[in-house]
């Protein structure tokens, strides 16, 4: 009679290596940002050629941040590098990309100033509330992220004066759902709170 296989070992093999492709997507994420500022600066959002270039480096970034955590998801792939760093990535992409538009003048200060309270404030939620679980993306979260990264892409590409008002409105689209998003998070974080103290 065979002896039962021992927890300890499988927990060992199931330990996933940091370097695998949805990390390797991250990373790629990261890489790519100083890519998009080194573009987006030196276009200066004025020269149509860089500026579309530009919106290639965020549009290929942002999509890794879709397809990693796909992958990650999929395969069972999942690290506590990916954890940290994805989320991170993320912000720093979108971060980077709304402080740019703002200082050439392409996107109001206040716009940029609501957005990173929003993802700034989340964090903080999170990690207020780590110690009683994990509050999960919301599919309003998701709706926000595609918004801001439509956005953002919309007033990167080098429209006509008519079309780009097109990008206005789904900028105000996406501050609607980012802030909704976020008081979400906040009542959410409020009753995962109270039901990990009782």
């Amino acid at each position: 009679m065979s002896e039962p296989p021992d927890p300890a070992v499988g927990a060992a093999q199931r330990q996933v290596s940091i370097a695998n492709p949805a990390n390797g997507l991250t990373a790629l994420r990261l890489v790519l940002i100083p890519v998009f500022v080194v573009l987006t600066a030196s276009s200066g959002l004025v020269h149509p050629g860089l500026r579309m270039l530009a919106c290639g480096a965020f549009l290929v970034a942002s999509l890794t941040d879709f397809v990693d955590g796909w992958i990650a998801r999929t395969w069972d792939l999942v690290t506590s590098f990916g954890k940290v760093a994805d989320p991170i990535a993320d912000k720093l992409l979108t971060g980077t990309a709304l402080i740019l538009l703002s200082w050439y003048d392409q996107l109001p200060w206040w716009v940029t100033v609501v957005i990173l309270a929003r993802e700034l404030g989340v964090t903080g939620l999170r990690f207020w509330v780590i110690r009683h679980g994990v509050i999960p993306a919301s599919r309003g979260g998701k709706i926000k992220t595609a918004l801001q990264i439509l956005a953002i892409a919309w007033y990167l590409w080098p429209f006509s004066a008519q079309v780009e008002r097109v990008g206005a409105a789904i900028m105000a689209a996406a501050v609607v759902v980012t802030v909704i998003t976020g008081l979400d998070y906040v009542v959410r974080a409020v009753r995962l709170r109270r039901a990990g103290r009782a």
